[in-house]
């Protein structure tokens, strides 16, 4: 099980590295979360530069992909020979953006007559890619979904694990980054976000 965080120059931290974090609570051998780049290094909107570990040429077979954002995605969004790289397939894969990386979905025709959610300086940037975009900080539909606002990294985590391992395995790995003292209001938030968006039978709360 391959899982893609695609980070681009001038990514945002929190997107790439809270999914990255909380993916990988799932302790199993055929787990892996990557994050994949253009290049061999990409650097961060505050200066942090980390190493790739995938390409994203390898995105198009992982089994779920994560679109980060950034400070330089509307230049991603406007460099051909970059987007042509990005061959991602919601009939195969789970799809999953966060802020800006929203735009991307949009710009790849991934979001069409699918409402999605972003932050507030990108919205603008995806209702022009003919997307409507909702007030709240998450959605989903089908094998798509986005989220708006740094901290809603961990609802993009949850959903994939819950997508893939199931709706108790997403709980326990919310409640192992949750706050102590705050772990089962944050988990049941968090998962209350995502829950009506998960397919039929997925959505039961843990008793």
């Amino acid at each position: 099980m391959h899982i893609a965080i695609l980070t681009f120059e001038g990514y945002n931290e929190l997107d790439s590295f809270v999914a990255l974090g909380i993916l990988n609570r799932i302790k199993k051998p055929d787990w892996r979360v990557s994050i994949a780049s253009p290049g061999a290094k990409v650097r961060s909107m505050n200066g942090l530069v980390v190493e790739s570990q995938a390409t994203l040429e390898d995105a198009a077979s992982a089994d779920a992909v994560i679109v980060g954002s950034g400070l330089l995605t509307r230049d991603v969004v406007a460099d051909p020979a970059l987007m042509s790289r990005l061959q991602l397939n919601p009939a195969k894969q789970l799809l999953a953006a966060q802020c800006s990386g929203t735009l991307v979905l949009a710009r790849l025709g991934l979001l069409e007559g699918v409402s999605a959610c972003t932050d507030l300086t990108t919205k603008p940037w995806v209702q022009e890619a003919g997307v409507d975009v909702l007030d709240q900080p998450f959605f989903a539909r089908g094998n798509v979904a986005t989220a708006g606002g740094c901290l809603a990294s961990p609802y993009l985590a949850a959903w994939v694990i819950a997508r893939l391992e199931g709706v108790e395995a997403a709980e326990a790995a919310l409640h192992y980054v949750a706050p102590v003292g705050e772990k089962d209001a944050f988990v049941a938030r968090a998962m209350g976000n995502i829950r009506p968006f998960l397919p039929d039978g997925m959505g039961k709360a843990r008793a």
